[in-house]
């Protein structure tokens, strides 16, 4: 057996490079590297030798470098990943927030963090966790419950069987999600004799599973009997490359379709049969044909409270859950009939089993009536002196956008009010993070959305909450010459929860910044700060100002920021359904004892 003397950390990057995706290209398409004494004398000497086959990345923040990473594997649909390194102690404890958010989205996600001494010899070293009980515990612990395979590297040639293990998880269509090889810091720098065959160049191939017979029978025999079925599409549909096979579908059997966060944009917005966003921030015509379907076909959604109107949406008392799914675990969620397959392969062998079934076609009032209620929320205000709106801001970057602009967002206001009222034109054309909903993901998001599809226009729709919580990474675009646009909707706080506190029967307390306690009020100047990490930046008044400026970021080479000062308290009147946040049963405020008194009228609801 022919053998080649390496270090740990240069035998890793080795096999990183030459791991290849069913298109031919490097799986692990960069590294994210922060250094420290950790990994730097490692992995960095590591990968300064590997710089020109497999490129390193510098960010600012081990969490956002990471949220960057998460979302190029997204908007790739997991045919590619990045991998994130980080020192010990507080490096490696930054990722784990973007590992649990890659953990609840499914998405692969390769985690290097530098561990303790193997060797124990220096303990405690610089920034070590010493746990009083366990001698075998550091702070990369931390990463077992939010990590889809986890392996503490302390030999080196434990690198022979935990690296194929990490890849087998990465690129299974059902175990996907993040991996974390906790490297010890002295075992990156330990040499072994690896056998050559090591680094042959090898080929993933995403595994499509197909359905079991008994349960495409059963499954095919309950949508035939259905006279009213919908379609939940979720974020599966696109990861399986199944958006054209979804459409036509649908078209065969007439099955009108609805989208969660993650399934938005399966299918163009105007399609007829595309009833819009479901659940708690969907559109009437959707949640319509949700109360009314007799049969509900979840096609790669994981059914989460948003989308199923925290299960209080569905209301026919005869109604059959079905979920198509290739993870056993979300297949039989809340007594579904399971059909666990891809995406694409059950669909067509669903529809070839349905034969000339067809149900009636929704009733094209419903949608027409929806935008009839909404599009006019996006226009521009009469009154060009008013505070915009989010719904206006998100009608000005709409007739901004053109067929290849994909909209991003996370969190707080715009993902409800981007779910309701955007329109996307084709699949890939909305990038929500809603699974974990991660405050702080939108401009690394964006960042790493733009360097997965180097052609398409990258609009991030980011609150001044979520802005100040993670910026940093705007530095990085620029410093890397990332041209993406960055809409600051600066509402003075946190809008979202202020309206959902109110709503709640709270008062407003500690969500906007003048609610909050302060000896002097907030003044902060977001151009000026963007403009200060080298962004093209300028504050607009108005909704016209807003459009443009969004005119002149087309022309921009890096990343433009446009800041606008936006009404913190409406929010879109129409669509919706309940969602359960539970009041408290007593309180000395009246506002909160209506509120529960609603609540529990809500509860009975959905149990009966």
């Amino acid at each position: 057996m022919r053998t080649t003397r390496l270090t740990a950390a240069q035998a890793m990057v080795r096999y990183l490079s030459v791991q290849l995706n069913e298109d031919g290209e490097p799986f692990i398409a960069g590294v994210w590297a922060i250094f420290g004494h950790g990994n730097v004398a490692g992995l960095g000497e590591a990968l300064y030798a590997a710089r020109n086959t497999l490129q390193t990345y510098r960010g600012h923040n081990e969490q956002t470098m990471a949220h960057a990473a998460i979302a190029y594997t997204k908007q790739s649909r997991r045919r590619r990943a990045m991998a994130v390194t980080s020192s010990i102690g507080p490096g490696a404890t930054n990722m784990v927030t973007a590992a649990a958010l890659a953990h609840v989205n499914r998405l692969p996600l390769l985690l290097l963090p530098g561990d303790v001494f193997a060797n124990r010899g220096p303990d405690p070293v610089l920034q070590q966790i010493e746990d009083f009980g366990d001698g075998t515990i550091s702070a990369n612990d931390c990463f077992r419950p939010v990590s889809r395979y986890f392996d503490r590297i302390t030999r080196p040639e434990q690198l022979l069987t935990a690296l194929p293990r990490a890849f087998a998880t990465m690129t299974d269509p059902a175990e996907c999600g993040p991996v974390t090889l906790a490297f010890c810091q002295d075992v990156q720098a330990e040499a072994y004799d690896w056998p050559e065959s090591f680094f042959d160049k090898r080929t993933w191939h995403q595994r499509r599973v197909r359905p079991d017979e008994r349960e495409l029978a059963r499954v095919a025999n309950a949508v035939k009997a259905a006279k009213s079925p919908v379609i939940v599409a979720g974020g599966g549909v696109h990861y399986s490359g199944a958006c054209a096979e979804l459409q036509a579908f649908a078209e065969k059997h007439q099955i009108p379709v609805v989208e969660s966060q993650a399934g938005k944009s399966v299918l163009a917005w105007d399609h007829p049969l595309n009833l819009g966003p479901v659940g708690v921030t969907g559109a009437s015509s959707a949640n319509a044909v949700c109360e009314e379907a007799d049969l509900v076909l979840g096609v790669g959604t994981r059914f989460q409270d948003f989308t199923t109107g925290s299960w209080a949406l569905f209301k026919n008392p005869v109604r059959q859950l079905v979920s198509l799914n290739v993870a056993a675990y979300d297949a039989v969620k809340h007594g579904a009939l399971p059909l666990m397959a891809d995406a694409r392969i059950g669909l067509q062998e669903l529809g070839a089993a349905l034969g000339d079934y067809a149900a009636s076609a929704p009733d094209a009032t419903l949608k027409s009536s929806w935008f009839a209620a909404v599009d006019p929320l996006t226009n521009a205000p009469a009154d060009g002196n008013a505070l915009p709106t989010d719904q206006q801001v998100i009608g000005a970057v709409q007739r901004a956008s053109g067929p290849d602009t994909v909209v991003m967002c996370a969190a707080g206001t715009m993902p409800g009010e981007l779910h309701t009222l955007w329109k996307a034109p084709r699949p890939g054309a909305y990038h929500m993070e809603y699974g974990y909903s991660c405050m702080g993901y939108e401009i690394a998001g964006a960042m790493g959305i733009k360097m997965a599809e180097p052609d398409r226009d990258v609009v991030c729709m980011i609150g001044d909450g979520s802005y100040m919580m993670a910026n940093s990474e705007l530095a990085t675009a620029v410093m890397m010459g990332v041209k993406i646009t960055v809409v600051i909707t600066d509402n003075r706080g946190f809008g979202c929860i202020n309206r959902l506190q109110m709503g709640t029967g709270g008062a407003e307390f500690n969500n906007l910044l003048d609610h909050a306690h302060h000896e002097n009020p907030s003044n902060i100047d977001f151009a000026a700060h963007a403009a200060s990490m080298g962004a093209a930046s300028v504050h607009v008044g108005s909704i016209a100002e807003l459009e443009d400026a969004l005119a002149r970021a087309k022309a921009a080479t890096g990343p433009f920021v446009v800041v606008i000062d936006t009404d913190p308290y409406p929010s879109t009147p129409d669509g919706g359904h309940w969602w359960d946040v539970a009041v408290p049963e007593v309180s000395d405020r009246d506002e909160v004892n209506a509120a529960r008194k609603g609540y529990e009228t809500a509860l009975r609801a959905r149990l009966n």
